[in-house]
């Protein structure tokens, strides 16, 4: 359904005009969608049908795009994997989801996970077969993708995203993101994330082509703006950190720049000064979501005032989102509480979970896990987390996932994990351990031990060692807030 409103729009009134970038040449939208059917053949003939999984483990890149439309055009399930995962995490991942098989890239972690097919993309490139494909996949409810967000148990759990999701995603996005026909945009946060997928079918139902970089850096970022006269891209703050702090970022044009979104998580006001005094012609969007949800608010740039830089914005019309008690009643402006959603943007569950699924809605709302309030102008605060979430970069951290394999080193009797802030990556992973009497471990040790395990986003940066016990409640539950308190007591908001 969503290949028929994105590409199948873009063939029907922009056919000739560039849609994206191929080894430095453009394609025309016609020539995309050649390709695509192609590739589209190639799949059928491994047997990949309606329903089935393909997984990608790729750097951002022209192929990653054209591999996502085919399957939009089969009604094939692409299942995109964080490239930053280790091989323990892929494989749990590759568990779950059992796609059908994998296209990958030799630069990233080798599954270990037998599947029916693979292609070493890079290595071997895809065929592009003759056949055309008789008819596009077209069901709203359809699942697109599986988009794997860690679970706190330390496993993963799918989301669910149908065509329609993405769809309601693109209308949603641009209520705030005015995407302009003939743009150019940029794909420099990673594709396998929420925050960016949706854009690969935003950009061609408006006309728009594409630019893709395999790994995000401030002088790449400049050079490739000034090439190609990019117009729109979408950032996490840590990549606008290091843009701010490029010093050579002034002596690249970046004038073509007409809108910078940025979301993962909440940028410091003293950043947004930094990114108007860069790129001062650039509109700024904040969009708030989650891989669940997709893009739920959006402060724009007219609304970037001194006032309301610490909110996330108001939802656009089509997204219903509420602060409510603990019983699920809606609070007044001004309360805490949590926030729930609903709307056609939100996902339909998790993959093979229904247990999950099950707690996570609550009367047709979805529940965020976010803590948060709303002003009497309808602006979204959002200040604490229900889940135990880190933010480390734009990157998700479940602090149970770090703590399960903590505690499977010998000499760990306790361990808690939580965020603590940091001026560059936003929080960092942090680990309060509790030795076993008479053991040894140093910090640099046990991140060692970690290592082999986690993927490196998620390894603890600080390590304190305690010689108590660590706090706790009257049900024996560790008491996170106390040992959070002392990091976080001179910060605007609970959440960086």
């Amino acid at each position: 359904m969503i290949y028929v409103h994105s590409l199948g729009r873009a063939l029907r009134f922009y056919p000739g005009r560039s849609a994206l970038v191929r080894n430095n040449l453009p394609l025309t939208f016609r020539e995309l969608h050649a390709r695509v059917e192609g590739i589209a053949g190639t799949l059928t003939s491994h047997g990949f049908g309606v329903g089935d999984r393909l997984a990608l483990l790729l750097p951002n890149g022209p192929d990653y795009l054209e591999l996502v439309y085919a399957c939009s055009m089969l009604g094939v399930i692409a299942v995109p994997l964080n490239t930053r995962l280790s091989t323990a995490e892929i494989d749990r991942v590759l568990e779950d989801a059992r796609p059908h098989g994998i296209v990958r890239h030799s630069s990233l972690a080798v599954p270990k996970v037998n599947l029916s097919w693979q292609q070493v993309i890079d290595q071997d490139p895809l065929p592009i077969s003759g056949d055309r494909v008789p008819k596009v996949f077209y069901d709203p409810e359809g699942v697109l993708g599986l988009i794997y967000t860690s679970g706190t148990t330390g496993q993963p759990k799918g989301v669910i995203v149908t065509h329609e999701n993405v769809l309601a995603d693109v209308h949603n996005f641009n209520y705030w993101m005015r995407y302009t026909e003939g743009g150019i945009y940029l794909h420099a946060a990673p594709i396998f994330h929420i925050a960016d997928f949706p854009s690969m079918f935003a950009a061609p139902a408006f006309g728009a082509s594409q630019i893709t970089t395999p790994k995000f850096s401030a002088q790449t970022f400049c050079e490739t703006v000034e090439r190609e006269h990019v117009t729109h891209t979408v950032l996490v703050p840590t990549m606008i950190n290091l843009l701010t702090q490029f010093p050579d970022a002034r002596k690249h044009d970046l004038s073509s720049l007409q809108v910078l979104a940025y979301g993962g998580s909440p940028m410091a006001p003293e950043l947004v000064h930094r990114t108007r005094e860069l790129l001062p012609k650039v509109k700024l969007i904040q969009v708030y979501g989650l891989s669940e949800t997709g893009f739920l608010t959006g402060l724009q740039d007219r609304e970037h005032t001194e006032d309301k830089l610490m909110s996330c914005g108001r939802p656009c019309p089509g997204v219903d989102l509420q602060v409510t008690d603990t019983s699920g009643k809606e609070v007044d402006a001004g309360q805490a509480g949590e926030l729930i959603v609903r709307g056609a943007n939100i996902m339909r569950g998790y993959w093979n979970n229904p247990e999950e699924t099950a707690n996570a809605f609550r009367d047709g709302f979805f529940r965020t896990g976010d803590i948060g309030q709303q002003n009497t102008e309808g602006y979204f605060y959002i200040l604490d987390r229900l889940k135990d979430m880190i933010v480390t970069g734009g990157e998700n951290v479940y602090s149970g996932e770090v703590e399960a394999v903590i505690y499977g080193h010998p000499a760990v009797r306790e361990v808690a994990v939580f965020g603590v802030p940091d001026p560059q990556w936003g929080e960092l992973v942090m680990a309060c351990v509790v030795l076993k009497p008479a053991a040894s471990l140093t910090s640099d040790d046990l991140i060692a031990f970690c290592r082999r395990s986690l993927a490196t986003y998620k390894l603890p940066r600080r390590v304190e060692f305690s010689e108590t016990d660590l706090p706790k409640s009257s049900s024996g539950k560790v008491l996170k807030k106390a040992l959070r308190e002392s990091f976080w007591m001179h910060q605007q908001r609970a959440v960086s």
